[in-house]
């Protein structure tokens, strides 16, 4: 119904990988632990934009929140590439066909579009809101403050666990 070849192999295929395997092609890229997973194929870099941009800042500030109770701004962690716009990074692969509505819309479009299923079609609120789609979250102790903050970034602390030490 999409148009795709069932005969074809499409797992090396450049204009499937992008949304299907975060880290394709790159040096460690990305392993699937659980391919029945219903974000399968979706990384933390796929959201958050590349780690290894910010890690060591999420880490420092950790710290040195809870050594001396210090804060760090959040927009430190945005000048360095960690992502707050959610709903680009989503609609990237989502909503990245024609007549999406969606203005970042360019080619390669995806075949998967409602007009093929309704399973295709797309509610960033909806589908982040569902624990089955998304991460856990954990208590952010106050190690960051200020802006940006993802949009449902309250709503998830709320209902986020404890964060473990060490984890």
């Amino acid at each position: 119904r999409a148009g795709l070849d069932p005969a074809k192999d499409y797992t090396k295929d450049k204009d499937c990988v992008g949304c299907h395997v975060d880290g394709f092609g790159q040096e460690g890229g990305y392993e699937i632990e659980d391919p029945n997973k219903y974000t399968k194929g979706v990384g933390c870099e796929s959201c958050h934009g590349a780690g290894s941009k910010y890690r060591g800042i999420h880490r420092k500030a950790g710290a040195k929140f809870e050594k001396k109770g210090k804060t760090t701004p959040r927009k430190k962690l945005a000048s360095t590439g960690q992502d707050f716009d959610f709903v680009e990074r989503c609609s990237a692969c989502h909503l990245n066909y024609e007549g999406s509505g969606w203005k970042g819309t360019k080619e390669p479009y995806t075949p998967f579009t409602p007009d093929v299923h309704k399973k295709y079609s797309f509610d960033f609120e909806k589908y982040v809101a569902d624990a089955k789609a998304m991460h856990k979250h954990y208590k952010l102790p106050g190690a960051f403050t200020g802006e940006p903050k993802f949009k449902m970034h309250d709503e998830f602390q709320a209902t986020a666990e404890e964060s473990k030490k060490g984890k």
